[in-house]
């Protein structure tokens, strides 16, 4: 067993301006199946629309935003969780002074980057 604080795994950047993720659960744990990922999004920042084959489930931990699928939009808040289901369009944005969420992926090679792997 693994017991930690979300804050002993260092941020790393997205790519997108004001959004960071850290690998809290990934293969180089151990983990056979799925991929934990804690995302922090300041506000006014965006991850934009993308798809993949793999379905995600997210859980806001904190602040409001709004995540849509190019068709719908979902004004979120801290406690709000959702189902994006694989090949779904989605992005996101952060609203309030924050957006945090836990996002659980599959653990599949072309989802996870190489060194989540070791």
């Amino acid at each position: 067993m693994i017991a930690k604080h979300y804050t002993d795994i260092p941020e790393k950047d997205t790519g997108f301006e004001g959004v960071t993720i850290r690998w809290l659960v990934s293969p180089r744990l151990g983990a056979k199946n799925y991929a934990m990922r804690y995302f922090a999004m300041k506000k006014g920042s965006e991850i934009p629309m993308h798809s993949h084959d793999w379905e995600h489930e997210i859980f806001i931990v904190r602040g409001e935003g709004i995540i849509t699928n190019g068709k719908e939009e979902h004004h979120v808040k801290t406690g709000d969780f959702l189902y994006v289901p694989p090949n779904e369009p989605h992005g996101y944005k952060a609203t309030g002074e924050t957006l945090e969420f836990i996002c659980i992926i599959p653990a599949k090679k072309e989802a996870i980057p190489e060194d989540e792997w070791a």
